[in-house]
């Protein structure tokens, strides 16, 4: 099922039933038929564990997948606002090249390790403007690398610095610097705040959202964190096992999650004001994707599982309870099989099922 983006809106990029396999003995279908649509201008956030199968979506995207993991079947396609619609899987060599970093560009995981040591911040920025304008003057090239740093809020006597030399926001808002450096359609943000303390996690979000406010861009912002992203996204996606469980307006999911996974991801982090409910932990841990299980992926840590659970595996359905834009793959909104819905505990969100008194909805507030 298609993930649609909020009706009437301008799309960006647009990810049909798209799936990756890692080969080897052991094939690890790490993404699994996944699509969605991007808007222009709209942060989708997408969350889950380690291993769920966000970063490797995020690499088959920008085409940055390298051996042994390929796109296995699915199709991407950016849509320009000048032009036809592209399909990424027809860019090879040069025509790739030229797109990448002007269309769609990407923040990598962990700044220092994808920043070249050796190299200092004018370099590597500059390499930029070498590679896709190479038209410009050695002097106008110095100018936009100035420009560059001053619009993530680092001075441009840094310019002279090595990525050792800077502290661990300041060489993510390097990253974001090279990422904004051509003005593309889409960023592609991959766990962009992941080791910094929560000071710097504020400022860099700020500086991403004014960006975005000034220049117009999609993003798509990955990470594990459930809390951040119920706060900066537009709309939300929720992975596990290499698929999207949940689906919906971010507002949404926020005060009525509806699959069991997302409801422990919201309960097993505390509140910061409100009365004081009990954490829940997911137990157990995420499946082996080598050997995806028959049924749905999440049924052996799930407190609401049942027999059919073993055996089928759910598509995105609307929620019986929402709007037409909340979906979740959960036999439990199937009213063919459960024509009476979600039992009740679910209902009012609760991730542990034993009847007690259930935390108010909205548990994520920062």
């Amino acid at each position: 099922m298609t993930l649609d983006s909020t009706p009437g809106t301008d799309v960006v990029l647009s990810v049909r039933d798209l799936s990756v396999v890692y080969d080897g003995a052991d094939p690890v279908r790490a993404v699994r038929g996944v699509s969605f649509d991007l808007a222009r201008g709209e942060v989708l956030g997408i969350a889950g564990e380690s291993g769920c199968g966000k970063s490797t979506l995020a690499y088959a995207v920008t085409r940055l997948l390298k051996p042994p993991g390929r796109v296995a079947s699915g199709q991407v396609l950016f849509r320009p606002a000048d032009g036809p619609p592209v399909d990424l899987s027809t860019l090879h060599g040069e025509a790739l090249r030229r797109f990448r970093w002007n269309r769609v560009a990407m923040v990598f995981q962990g700044a220092m390790n994808a920043l070249n040591p050796v190299l200092s911040v004018r370099r590597q920025l500059a390499d930029v403007f070498t590679a896709h304008r190479p038209e410009l003057r050695r002097a106008e090239r110095e100018d936009r690398c100035r420009e560059l740093l001053d619009l993530v809020g680092i001075g441009p006597e840094r310019l002279s610095s090595y990525p050792h030399e800077l502290s661990g926001g300041m060489r993510q808002r390097v990253l974001i610097a090279m990422a904004m450096a051509l003005r593309p359609d889409v960023v592609v943000m991959d766990e962009p705040t992941t080791a910094l303390d929560v000071v710097v996690q504020r400022d860099i979000l700020t500086e991403i959202d004014r960006l975005r406010a000034r220049f117009g861009f999609a993003v798509v912002f990955i990470t594990h964190d459930l809390s951040l992203l119920l706060e900066i996204s537009d709309r939300l996606a929720v992975m596990y096992g290499g698929r999207i469980v949940e689906y919906g307006r971010a507002a949404d999911l926020h005060t009525a999650a509806h699959h069991p996974y997302t409801v422990g991801l919201l309960r097993s982090f505390p509140r910061l004001r409100g009365e004081r409910t009990v954490l829940h932990g997911i137990p157990g841990s995420p499946p082996d994707l080598s050997r995806p299980p028959a049924g749905c992926a999440f049924t052996a840590r799930c407190p609401y599982a049942f027999d059919d659970c073993h055996h089928t595996d759910p598509a995105l359905l609307t929620a019986h309870t929402t709007g037409p834009t909340t979906r979740a793959a959960c036999l439990h909104y199937d009213p063919a099989v459960r024509p009476d819905g979600p039992p009740e505990a679910l209902h009012a969100g609760r991730f542990d099922p034993d009847p007690g008194p259930a935390p108010s909805t909205g548990g994520a507030g920062r």
